[in-house]
């Protein structure tokens, strides 16, 4: 049962980091052609939707909290159980796997889309002392 939920967490993961990558596709493609030279632009468009696929996944799919339903866990003075992978346990790992793939995926963007905003600003106080 363990093995299904991180499979089903993988993939679930995988679903929310490639929709995410389709709909900034078109916004990291105008910033990094403004920064960067377009023979350029692609190759570091393409390294930032592998980005958003690794990072999405590996926020999303927490193997340490799956341990919790592997190993026993105390519940009393010396009483000890395995947590059971019932319907709710499993709404909430799917929710807690979406929340947080876009969790990890939206720090990531933030960092990318403030260094972004940096270099432009360095890009057109550039641009507007060679004028």
């Amino acid at each position: 049962m363990v093995i299904t939920l991180l499979l089903v967490t993988f993939l679930i993961s995988f679903m929310v980091a490639f929709i995410t990558a389709r709909v900034f596709d078109q916004s990291l493609e105008a910033i990094l052609k403004r920064l960067i030279p377009e023979d350029l632009s692609f190759a570091w468009k393409r390294y930032l939707q592998f980005a958003i696929y690794v990072v999405g996944i590996s926020s999303g799919v927490r193997i340490w909290d799956l341990e919790k339903y592997i190993t026993p866990q105390l519940m009393g003075e010396k009483a000890q159980q395995i947590i059971t992978l019932n319907t709710e346990r499993w709404a909430l790992e799917i929710y807690r796997t979406i929340i947080g793939t876009l969790s990890g995926i939206a720090w990531m963007l933030l960092v990318f889309f403030v260094v972004a905003l940096i270099g432009y600003v360095i890009i057109r106080i550039y641009e507007s002392r060679n004028r």
